[in-house]
């Protein structure tokens, strides 16, 4: 039996089509301003070559109301805690934290030994510290994020001292007049954020191993900033930008089989 999990997120928009065993097809876009046509463009694109009613579909994310064709919907917190046990698994790792930082807001979420979530932190209030901080301070420094590991290869953190996205592009106008270098600048902010995320989580009681998930779990040095303030190993996967829609993907397997 397949099952089709959507994350309609902020930024992205993912997809996963599963058959209870293997991840067949994965597609991740821009959600732009029609999440609901992205919606229905990532279900088709899933779907092709497969019967409608043979499929069992189930969204999350901001835009997991937008779907007609969806037999469920579920919440984000509860699919990126399925969908970071089992992509934890396959690198052998045992994963009782989930810390997603995705592109408008920031979650950390505790599992018991089952992949169970017992507790968890949203911050969705405040773009600083999410991946739209990021991509604004990038833009500034005129350089593309998707190349973050290797623009900031080399450099010292400058220290930033402010975590609002305003305050912190006027920060960074400054430093740049003070000819200070832009790789500099951007290890800085990924070192405040990871200062900010690590404080976040220690909120809650961290056990265990930690994955990281949302789009900048693609950066090593993130990755590896927040593991030496966190005192945890963390861990991530190639497919970590697609945990919420592993896990919703995982949860309609449950939900048909039951």
């Amino acid at each position: 039996m397949l099952t089709i999990g959507i994350d309609s997120g902020s930024t992205t928009t993912k997809g996963v089509l599963y058959d209870g065993h293997t991840l067949l097809k994965q597609i991740l876009v821009p959600t732009s301003h029609k999440p609901k046509v992205v919606m229905q463009e990532v279900y088709e694109h899933l779907l092709h070559g497969h019967a409608e009613e043979s499929v069992y579909t189930v969204t999350t994310g901001y835009g997991r109301e937008l779907l007609p064709a969806a037999h469920k919907k579920v919440t984000e917190i509860t699919c990126h805690g399925k969908g970071a046990a089992y992509l934890g698994a396959t690198v052998g790792a045992d994963i009782g934290v989930v810390i997603d930082i995705g592109g408008q807001d920031s979650k950390v979420v505790l599992l018991d030994t089952y992949g169970n979530i017992t507790d968890f932190l949203m911050n969705d209030k405040c773009a600083a510290g999410t991946g739209r901080f990021v991509e604004v301070i990038m833009r500034q420094l005129k350089e593309d994020v998707a190349f973050l590991d290797q623009y900031v290869a080399g450099s010292l953190p400058v220290k930033i001292s402010s975590m609002c996205t305003v305050f912190a592009e006027s920060e960074v106008i400054g430093l740049l007049a003070d000819n200070v270098r832009g790789g500099a600048i951007a290890h800085g902010i990924l070192n405040a954020i990871s200062d900010r995320t690590a404080n976040f989580a220690k909120k809650l009681p961290l056990e265990r191993e930690v994955f990281f998930s949302g789009g900048l779990a693609q950066s090593e040095v993130v990755r590896k900033l927040l593991e030496d303030k966190l005192g945890h190993r963390v861990v991530t996967h190639p497919l970590a930008q697609f945990t919420g829609a592993i896990g919703a993907a995982l949860i309609g397997h449950q939900k048909k089989w039951r």
